[in-house]
């Protein structure tokens, strides 16, 4: 079956280059085997000096609009599409940090290239601070002890990146998966697993509007984050488990199986596949608002310090696929689950132990040294997660600025608005920063 899924994914990556050719740049299809990769330049101007990679854990990057934004901007970009692209259910964590290096051992053959800067976007963020992480500290650092999942592939002599910008980056997979579990009464038969009815965040009775915000109580919150986590435990335990199993059972598979988590979020639906509790209740503001004043890029451009809170107004087509099975059901396997998508917690908001996973930002930015950059975008779930990474990494050269209503994806959030055009700069305005933050360094 991965054989089936290298030839289907091969085929959609050419079909996706030869779409991306035709895009501002002229971009170049590379193969980067087995990872594939859309190299972009500037039509015109000096040959760049500094060039940047963009890649996620899954999705494809080829036409990323960093790609053209970034090229337009004077950098040479390696927009990638990893090895996973599309394959949730096939990852292996450690194995995704060899399609980086690839791209990292290609942009430093460019004869023009001086220094390469990493772009996280939201799984993209860690993705590219795994790599730096290992980069800067050796294999090492993906196999101590406490990893569900301890790096089993070679990752030694990776080459450094530079700097990195993490653009509305993600504390990891792990975390997304953890805040999507819906707390169930039990896993044993998974097709109708109910709900807790005290945790139900969809019932009224709990502080859930079909209609607007919700408005939950804290004491609500407080049972529902440590149930989300309870829930992750035991699945990671039951995995662990049946894992082990399998090398004393003759009639069972020899190297891995099946995994399905029912009411665990809604993988079709939102850039994080996540069903967060504040994107019902913009109001939590231990999710949504920072706890500390920060740099916030306004509409016009102009940059003020302040508390930040995300303008993020409710999306009701979240709830009617949360409990069915095509956009509310996570399927793995037992070692994609250990390896991509599960993390220790207590509870699923503060007391989580991100380096109990390997695909954590929250963990890799404690190890690495490089300049960094945190961009938030101010219209998203991801607001007090990207100060906490903020505070937690270790560089020097550090700096954490929220974009003004800027959906994920980097544009105005139009819902959000309180008059029109409110936050129609926010896309430039993004990239333009991010640009000015290179250039003032490399």
């Amino acid at each position: 079956m991965a054989q089936i899924f290298r030839v289907l994914g091969a085929c959609a990556l050419l079909l996706a280059g030869l779409g991306a050719a035709l895009a501002q740049s002229n971009p170049l299809y590379i193969r980067l085997t087995p990872a594939s990769a859309a190299l972009y330049k500037p039509d015109s101007a000096p040959a760049p000096h500094v060039g940047l990679i963009i890649i996620h854990r899954t999705a494809n990057y080829l036409a990323h609009p960093g790609c053209t934004e970034f090229s337009k901007r004077g950098f040479m970009v390696l927009c990638m599409a990893p090895r996973f692209v599309n394959n949730e259910v096939q990852v292996r964590w450690d194995q995704i940090a060899l399609d980086v290096k690839a791209g990292m051992e290609f942009l430093r053959r460019q004869p023009s290239i001086t220094k390469v800067v990493l772009f996280g976007h939201s799984g993209g963020g860690p993705t590219m601070s795994f790599y730096q992480a290992v980069a800067e500290n050796g294999p090492g650092y993906c196999k101590d002890a406490k990893r569900l999942s301890p790096c089993t592939e070679d990752l030694s002599g990776f080459p450094k990146a530079d700097g990195i910008v993490f653009a509305d980056a993600h504390p990891g997979q792990p975390v997304n998966v953890l805040r999507s579990m819906l707390p169930v009464a039990g896993e044993a038969s998974p097709p109708t697993a109910p709900l807790i009815a005290d945790l139900d965040p969809l019932s009224p009775a709990n502080g859930y509007n079909p209609n607007g915000a919700s408005r939950y109580t804290d004491d609500f919150l407080k049972r529902y984050l440590a149930a989300q986590a309870k829930r992750m435990n035991a699945t990671i335990d039951e995995a662990i488990r049946r894992l082990d199993a399998l090398k004393s059972n003759p009639n069972g598979y020899p190297d891995d199986d099946i995994l399905i988590l029912p009411r665990a979020g809604n993988p079709g639906a939102g850039p994080a596949g996540t069903i967060y509790m504040n994107q019902f209740d913009p109001g939590i503001a231990s999710m949504n608002s920072t706890r500390r004043p920060h740099k916030l890029l306004k509409n016009d451009g102009t940059v003020v310090t302040e508390t930040v809170k995300s303008v993020i107004v409710p999306d009701q087509k979240t709830v009617p696929t949360a409990l069915s099975f095509s956009l509310g059901t996570r399927i793995f396997t037992l070692r994609s689950f250990l390896s991509a998508n599960a993390v220790r917690a207590t509870d699923s908001l503060e007391d989580i132990d991100h380096c109990s996973a390997n695909n954590s930002t929250n963990c890799a930015v404690q190890s690495i040294s490089v300049p960094v950059l945190f961009a938030a975008m101010g219209a998203f779930v991801f607001v007090r997660d990207n100060e906490v990474l903020f505070e937690m990494a270790k560089s020097a050269d550090k700096e954490l600025i929220y974009i003004e209503g800027a959906n994920h994806g980097f544009t105005g959030c139009v819902p959000c608005e309180t008059t029109p055009g409110q936050y129609q700069n926010s896309f430039r305005n993004f990239f333009d920063y991010a640009a000015k933050w290179i250039n003032a360094r490399f």
